[in-house]
């Protein structure tokens, strides 16, 4: 979430708070304004009338709620370092074996770039960055994350496009590049158990995307 200030009177606004570190003028104090969910540095006087008047609420206790919710201890160890206002950076893996080689079968070592937002059912949507991570690099596909149990539910032609994480990865070479060994090991348990789909709407080499999106079977690839 991206924090925003209001604009209030002069004589109990005191400047604009900066969301990262919560800091007022001195004398000031930072509130959450209920109605329009927004902050205003307040005179201490001014704060406690809107307190009484239900106006607003003292900025640690919805700082801590927000911290709350949004960080996932498993998927994402490092979390509570960066809130997920920031997209899809609940989970980062890289993989090669992931584009379809054309003239050249080169493009199957590249990195691949998975950064992915993983959703309260256990799903995960990821971004497909082959060409790098430079702010100027774009999504080429996504790749779509389901459990077991969503699997199994799936028609037996539809499964045909999925492929399974316990024997992909390791082919793949997958690795998880934003944390240490001892924090991927918890998460590998997960991630094991669950099913991909692969879909791309840009083929590498291409100044655009060009022609329908298109369905990777990631197994074909490294066999």
């Amino acid at each position: 979430m991206i924090f925003s200030l209001i604009l209030i009177t002069p004589s109990i606004l005191d400047s604009y708070a900066e969301e990262s570190n919560f800091q007022c003028s001195e004398g000031m104090v930072l509130v959450y304004r209920v109605n329009s969910e927004k902050y205003a540095c307040l005179k201490p006087s001014t704060a406690d009338k809107w307190y009484k008047d239900g106006i607003a609420e003292p900025v640690e206790q919805i700082k801590s709620f927000e911290e709350k919710i949004l960080y996932n201890e498993t998927m994402n160890p490092r979390q509570i370092e960066y809130p997920a206002h920031l997209g899809f950076n609940d989970l980062h893996i890289g993989a090669i074996n992931h584009l379809i080689p054309s003239d050249d079968d080169s493009v199957l070592d590249m990195l691949v770039h998975h950064h992915c937002k993983v959703y309260d059912d256990m799903t995960a949507a990821c971004l497909l960055f082959p060409t790098g991570m430079g702010d100027q690099d774009k999504p080429y596909g996504i790749e779509y994350v389901i459990g077991a149990d969503a699997y199994a539910g799936l028609a037996e032609e539809e499964k045909n496009y999925w492929h399974y994480h316990k024997t992909e990865l390791p082919n793949v070479m997958a690795i998880l590049p934003d944390l240490t060994a001892e924090e991927a090991e918890p998460l590998m348990l997960i991630l094991n158990e669950t099913y991909g789909k692969v879909v791309y709407f840009w083929q590498i080499g291409d100044d655009y995307p060009i022609g329908e999106p298109f369905v990777v079977k990631i197994e074909e690839l490294y066999k």
